[in-house]
């Protein structure tokens, strides 16, 4: 790579990676913003919150990393063009193709790492973070309870503590009424919540737990000096977590369980998450394509480059539109896939030709609106005033 084509790397790197801070960073903070509730109503530590929102990092990179390249395209080629470095570089024979290789180089980066978060960084997060909320969700002990308040959850748990005193619990109530004809109520003086093989249990001491039967209007009682809860067991969810098509590796998406329930209701959206992982990395390409075709031809300080701008920021919406349509096609049917990967590609190609033979190209489309015009014949004065 020569040195000029090392300068325009250096300056489209430099804007790259400052969109992609920037744009990540404000987004990060949206999303930081909606999670607030885990510190404020749900009672986690700094540490399980910056977890949560560090999480859903991969999959904001994957969504902005082609943005922040199209924009730092550009950028560059607009400062280039405002520079007149632009009109030098073509006066001295630089050919579009050679211009291009520094943009391509970057892409292939960008492409690469696109892949890689689509294919293991970003399901594995999801996965991470399911099992997070789903371990948050089941110590309802350490994330809900209040002090001297009764907590009743959704599944029919009742939960009340008259004090803390550090790690322990005093004067314990529960109220067990999730078989509504079995009711079943836990007294203890003292407990604490511990964690053993990652289960959440609720270690009572010192009470009873009161059961009444359901064919009778007894009730048995049994105390007890120690008597572990599992708190998973009153996880709404309850049994085993199943994860969502998005939530799974790809390699599980390739080779799926057919007897599970979730893939023969949701058969359709395995494909289309699996086909949508395995196409992102195109979008980098075809964004810094559409960018280049755009303004990658110097222009003077009175041709405008805004109409170009404009319609690149159409061509890549209508892209991703199109992107994102496909793959509700594929999730009804299969033969939607050669959308999939076709309609980034139709972008890089048809960029491709626009780069390359953008001044034939014009010239033709000159000609044919020339001669259209020719072929309609205007009114002479004479027949206006007729």
């Amino acid at each position: 790579m020569t040195l000029l084509e090392r300068y325009i790397l250096k300056n489209t790197f430099n804007a790259f990676a400052a969109c992609l801070v920037a744009l990540t960073g404000v987004i990060w903070i949206t999303q930081a913003l909606r999670e607030l509730d885990l510190l404020t109503g749900k009672g986690q530590t700094l540490v399980i919150f910056l977890t949560v929102t560090g999480l859903s990092l991969p999959a904001l990179i994957n969504v902005i990393a082609p943005v922040a390249l199209f924009l730092a395209t550009l950028y560059t080629l607009n400062k280039l063009n405002g520079d007149s470095e632009l009109i030098v570089m073509s006066a001295g024979g630089m050919a579009p193709q050679r211009m291009l290789r520094p943009f391509l180089a970057l892409s292939a980066f960008v492409c690469i790492v696109v892949g890689i978060i689509s294919i293991y960084l970003m399901p594995a997060s999801f996965q991470e973070m399911r099992q997070l909320f789903t371990k948050i969700r089941a110590d309802f002990v350490g994330t809900m309870a209040k002090e001297g308040q009764f907590v009743s959850l959704d599944n029919g748990i009742t939960f009340h503590y008259r004090e803390r005193q550090g790690d322990a619990l005093l004067g314990i109530f529960m109220e067990d009424l999730r078989e509504k004809d079995k009711a079943v109520v836990y007294l203890a003086e003292r407990g604490q919540t511990v964690e053993q093989d990652g289960t959440a249990y609720l270690v009572l001491q010192k009470g009873s737990v009161q059961r009444k039967e359901p064919s009778s209007r007894d009730s048995s009682i049994v105390a007890f000096e120690r008597y572990a809860v599992d708190l998973s067991a009153f996880n709404k969810e309850g049994g085993e977590v199943v994860y969502k098509p998005r939530e799974r590796s790809t390699m599980q998406l390739m080779f799926p369980n057919k007897n599970e329930v979730i893939y023969q209701e949701q058969r359709g959206r395995f494909r289309a998450e699996l086909h949508e992982r395995l196409s992102s990395w195109l979008y980098p390409l075809a964004m810094m394509m559409i960018a280049f075709a755009a303004l990658g031809e110097p222009r003077t300080t009175r041709q405008g480059r805004g109409l170009a701008i404009a319609g690149a920021v159409v061509a890549i919406v209508v892209l991703r539109i199109l992107g994102f349509a496909a793959s509700s096609a594929v999730a009804r049917t299969p033969v939607a896939v050669v959308m999939m990967y076709g309609i980034p590609l139709a972008g890089i190609v048809v960029s491709l030709l626009l780069i390359l033979n953008g001044p034939a190209m014009r010239s033709l489309w000159a000609k044919v609106a020339a001669s259209f015009r020719n072929a309609v014949p205007s009114r002479s004065p004479a027949a206006q005033k007729a």
